[in-house]
């Protein structure tokens, strides 16, 4: 249940546009990190500092979601411009996208993407238009997509985003954006972890477009979220219960990874009543805000978010609305870089 009090303006802030990330850092470790301890006290720190404040038998738990070129541009058969953008790839030759057009496309109608690839208009869902392709969608992404980058990074994606704004772990391709928090990490990074005694696991979530989309109400229960496929496998609900098993914490590496461990635990429910999810896979509505309680998370490493988001919401709830305007209001007085290619907050489970 949403707190029917809690308000858009409550996580609004001013950010000066030139903190705005547009370039990733030289290296993936090369970041910053601002630390909020468990009494709420904000510390700077570098990214590579993390390995200190984690302990033998902490579990990090990652979003290995690999990101489509999902951005297509293209043509109706009438010759008016179409810009798409794939959401979901249903079965191999039909997908669920965002269309623009100076008019909206009617079922039936023909489109004809990078001047080549025929596709049809099926129907629509919602804000969603179901497009069917004479080709399979990824090989038609894989030839002619490119790299959807966020709203807010000015640039066309160029070979270096395309390596960049990948994690180096990616592996099942279906999401529109990046699960920025694990950018940081380069694979020296992750061969130290276990050195340490710190483990490891993955989840799936493919991150929508939706994660972009503003909130448009002003009273935060009104706001209907955008569906999400996840997976959490029993291979990581094992390593969770291992983590429990030797007193370990569960550190969630972005606000994906909690939304995929928090709705495994909601629409599975935990193991013998422990903070350990069932596997489960599916979709995921589930809008985390400030008075809700992880069944599951006790620590997350996330980046800096958008004023006003739904992700900005998710990270209150860990750490209250009245500390995460002081850490951000810290974080742009010392000109910490926001957003995707920025830099990287830590948040130690709570007292």
């Amino acid at each position: 249940m949403i707190n029917p009090q809690l308000q858009l303006s409550d996580f609004d802030y001013h950010l000066p546009h030139e903190l705005i990330a547009q370039q990733p850092a030289k290296e993936r470790h090369q970041s910053r990190l601002l630390r909020i301890d468990n009494q709420n006290i904000v510390h700077d720190h570098v990214f590579t500092d993390l390995l200190q404040f984690l302990k033998p038998h902490d579990l990090l738990v990652f979003n290995n979601t690999k990101v489509m070129k999902a951005r297509l541009y293209g043509t109706k058969i009438s010759g008016g411009k179409i810009e798409g953008l794939v959401e979901r790839i249903i079965t191999p030759h039909k997908a669920l996208m965002h269309l623009k057009a100076s008019k909206s496309p009617k079922a039936g109608t023909s489109l004809i993407f990078a001047d080549q690839i025929n596709a049809t208009v099926e129907g629509r869902h919602e804000d969603l238009f179901e497009v069917t392709f004479e080709q399979e969608v990824l090989t038609v992404l894989d030839q002619f997509g490119s790299l959807p980058l966020p709203p807010y990074i000015e640039h066309s994606a160029d070979n270096e985003d395309d390596k960049r704004y990948q994690t180096v772990y990616a592996d099942p391709i279906g999401a529109v954006a990046a699960p920025t928090a694990g950018l940081h990490f380069d694979q020296t990074m992750l061969d130290k972890l276990p050195t340490l005694g710190i483990q490891t696991a993955f989840v799936t979530l493919h991150v929508g477009a939706g994660t972009f989309q503003p909130v448009r109400v002003e009273k935060i229960s009104d706001h209907i979220m955008h569906a999400e496929w996840y997976e959490v496998s029993p291979h990581t609900v094992e390593a969770i219960k291992q983590c429990r098993a030797n007193d370990g914490r569960v550190f969630a590496v972005g606000t994906t990874s909690v939304r995929a461990l928090e709705s495994a635990a909601a629409q599975a429910g935990l193991m013998d009543n422990q903070r350990i999810p069932l596997p489960h896979q599916g979709d995921t509505r589930l809008f985390i805000t400030p008075g809700y309680t992880p069944k599951v998370v006790d620590g997350l490493l996330t980046n800096f978010h958008l004023p006003q988001s739904t992700l900005l919401m998710l990270v209150s709830a860990f750490i209250g609305i009245d500390t995460m305007q002081k850490a951000y209001a810290h974080a742009i007085k010392e000109r910490y870089r926001f957003f995707s290619y920025g830099d990287a907050m830590l948040i130690e489970p709570r007292a």
